[in-house]
């Protein structure tokens, strides 16, 4: 309901993930709970998720329907998430704007005059709006920091492939710097939740390219400010 009342003030969702209600039935039944049981989770469009499309702002891939869910997907659902809404970016997602002739133009909920900035400019519009606790976003060259910092939210970019890519192999581009998806939160506790969730077992198993190290809590910790 809220993701509703947020993408028709600034438009920052591009699809609605079916199945979230089975979903919940399936993990009510599962003896273990993951580590985020429960929760709503927003995804940028380019993440592969089964039945949907990953469309890169591209009118191209707009007929293409996804058969898989990326690994990211599966590992969230593994650990008790809900994967509910695909957020919007960019035409090509090389922009610090969000707009694409698919979906439009989203805008800053803090201020409608303004940007979210981009790449993963949904779901910096749809978390501050107050329409999602976490989602994930991606970061090349400041696509999740700049959304973060323009939408007054927390997010993070890993160290390169800390985390299996997105799925996307037709529509990313070979870049020098390596991109890698990453959460964007309200809080640093949320990114860092989100963080120990995904470095988990399952996703070393369905991804063996990712090095097995999992989230180290001292890390953490000993990064007190300056």
């Amino acid at each position: 309901g809220e993701a509703l009342e947020v993408n028709q003030e600034v438009n920052c969702v591009t699809d609605f993930i079916h199945g979230c209600e089975d979903q919940l039935q399936k993990l009510k039944k599962q003896k273990e709970k993951g580590l985020l049981y429960g929760i709503p989770i927003s995804i940028k469009d380019h993440i592969n998720c089964k039945g949907h499309i990953s469309s890169g702002g591209m009118v191209k891939f707009l007929g293409q329907v996804k058969e898989e869910d990326s690994v990211i997907v599966q590992v969230l659902k593994h650990q008790g998430a809900i994967p509910f809404v695909k957020t919007n970016i960019p035409q090509t997602m090389i922009n610090y704007d969000c707009s694409n002739l698919i979906f439009g133009q989203t805008l800053n909920p803090l201020n409608h005059q303004k940007s979210p900035g981009g790449s993963s400019g949904g779901e910096g519009a749809l978390i501050a709006g107050g329409g999602s606790l976490l989602g994930i976003g991606s970061d090349v060259a400041g696509s999740i920091r700049l959304p973060s910092s323009f939408c007054g939210l927390c997010g993070l970019k890993p160290t390169g492939n800390r985390i299996s890519p997105p799925g996307c192999s037709d529509s990313c581009f070979v870049l020098a710097v390596t991109g890698m998806l990453g959460p964007m939160a309200r809080d640093v506790d949320s990114l860092a939740l989100c963080m120990k969730a995904l470095l988990c077992q399952e996703m070393f198993q369905l991804d063996p390219s990712v090095p097995p190290i999992p989230f180290n809590e001292e890390v953490r910790l000993r990064g007190a400010p300056m």
